[in-house]
C-alpha cells in the first residue's frame, strides 16, 4: 500500500507536466496561427506587355486582317501535294481577284477558295465553277474581311 500514493503521485505529476508544456508551448503558436498577414506579389513586368500584346492579336490575326464569320468554298481535298497546288493555280488563273487557302491536315491538302459573307455569294461560286472542279463544298469558318474602297470614283 505504501506504493499506491507514489504511483498516482507519478501519474498526476506526468499529467501536469502536459499541461504545463501545453500551456507554455502550444497555445501560443495556436494563437499566433490566427493572425493575418500581407501577401507581396512579385512579377517580371514584362507579363504585362504580353496580355496587352496578346489583346491586340486576339483582335486582329498577325497579318493585320480584320476576320469575321463566313463562307469558303472548298475546291479540292486530297492526299497530293501537287495536286492540291495545280487545283489552286488552276483556279487562280480564272479567278485572280479571289484568295485561295491551301491547309494541310495530315494526310490531307485541302485548298478553299473565297472570303464570303454570305453563303448566297459562296453558292454562286459554286454554281460558276461546278465544271471546272468535280467535288465542291461550301465550307462555314473564319474569314478576312476584304478591305472596303474608300475612295469616290
Amino acid at each position: 500500500m505504501k506504493n499506491a500514493p507514489s504511483y498516482f503521485k507519478a501519474k498526476f505529476s506526468a499529467i501536469g507536466c502536459c499541461i504545463f508544456f501545453m500551456a507554455f508551448f502550444a497555445l501560443p503558436n495556436l494563437a499566433a496561427a490566427q493572425t493575418r498577414g500581407k501577401v507581396e506579389v512579385v512579377k517580371d513586368p514584362l507579363i504585362d506587355t504580353l496580355m496587352a500584346r496578346r489583346a491586340s492579336l486576339n483582335k486582329n490575326n498577325l497579318t493585320g486582317e480584320e476576320t469575321a464569320s463566313g463562307y469558303r468554298v472548298q475546291i479540292f481535298f486530297g492526299s497530293s501535294r501537287q495536286a492540291a497546288y495545280s487545283a489552286q493555280a488552276k483556279f487562280n488563273q480564272d479567278y485572280p481577284e479571289l484568295k485561295t487557302y491551301i491547309i494541310y491536315n495530315e494526310p490531307n491538302f485541302k485548298v478553299r477558295a473565297g472570303d464570303f459573307r454570305t453563303r448566297l455569294e459562296a453558292e454562286k461560286l459554286q454554281k460558276e465553277i461546278a465544271g471546272m472542279f468535280t467535288s465542291l463544298f461550301i465550307i462555314p469558318e473564319k474569314i478576312n474581311i476584304p478591305k472596303t474602297d474608300t475612295t469616290n470614283d
